[in-house]
């Protein structure tokens, strides 16, 4: 196969699964993976992806807020564990938030039946929650974006600051070791900035691909996050993390 023959199906791969690892591309090419890095950081200098840590990202996911149904298949494996382990954080009586992300969806459907109180702005978590009769489920109300089937605006945040939470757990599209948290749209960014506020302890859920991007709106710096669980993330960004007293949980470790 040409070189630019493959960097095409390499563009073609991220672009329809929005991110993809290395090792991935490399078994799907048939070389090795240093090979794949020099073809993914071609490809960023021609600003056709943007590399994340083990792999990439598509440039398309920066600029728009990604539809609900897309994220909903993009490393699912890697959402489910993530929040599979989050669920581990959560006590019969907790006062929690939910965001929007699909992370947070697949807690809600982990989610024992047990007395809890979850205060969302996600429709997808509210729906799921429903038919947990000791779950009393409170929506933040707010205008409905299509895209993320979420709540946002000023309603939304106003109705999250009217309540105080043991424990905060969302997602974001930029997870970055030194400018902190961001999301490509304005108006999900407020809010997960107000959910951030309203919690005693906030945990971060996000998987490899969102590592080392920096998306267009500011979300918090790390000061503001608790606990980090994550996949996988290398040991120089672990520890760069544990110095800003960050508790980072990784799946994968290295």
């Amino acid at each position: 196969m040409l070189v630019a023959e493959r960097y095409e199906r390499i563009l073609q791969t991220v672009e329809e699964k929005g991110s993809v690892r290395v090792t991935e591309l490399s078994e799907q090419f048939g070389v090795t993976e240093e090979t794949i890095r020099r073809d993914l950081d071609h490809l960023e200098k021609e600003r056709k992806i943007k590399r994340s840590h083990g792999g990439a990202v598509s440039v398309k996911n920066d600029k728009t807020e990604t539809p609900y149904s897309e994220r909903e298949v993009i490393n699912v494996e890697e959402k489910n564990k993530i929040a599979e382990r989050a669920l581990d954080f959560i006590e019969e009586n907790d006062r929690i938030i939910l965001d929007a992300s699909s992370t947070a969806w697949y807690m809600a459907k982990g989610l024992p039946d047990i007395p809890l109180i979850v205060l969302t702005n996600s429709m997808k978590v509210s729906m799921e929650l429903s038919e947990k009769q000791n779950i009393q489920v409170i929506s933040t109300g707010g205008i409905l974006s299509p895209r993320s089937l979420s709540f946002v605006g000023p309603l939304a945040e106003y109705g999250i600051h009217m309540y105080h939470v043991d424990k905060v757990f969302f997602s974001c599209q930029g997870v970055h070791g030194a400018k902190g948290l961001s999301d490509s749209n304005e108006l999900q960014a407020h809010v997960k900035q107000k959910m951030v506020e309203a919690g005693d302890k906030v945990h971060l859920l996000a998987d490899h691909s969102k590592f080392n991007v920096q998306s267009f709106s500011r979300i918090a710096t790390w000061d503001n996050i608790h606990v980090f669980i994550t996949d996988e993330l290398a040991k120089e960004e672990k520890y760069l993390l544990t110095e800003k007293e960050v508790d980072v949980i990784t799946l994968y470790d290295h």
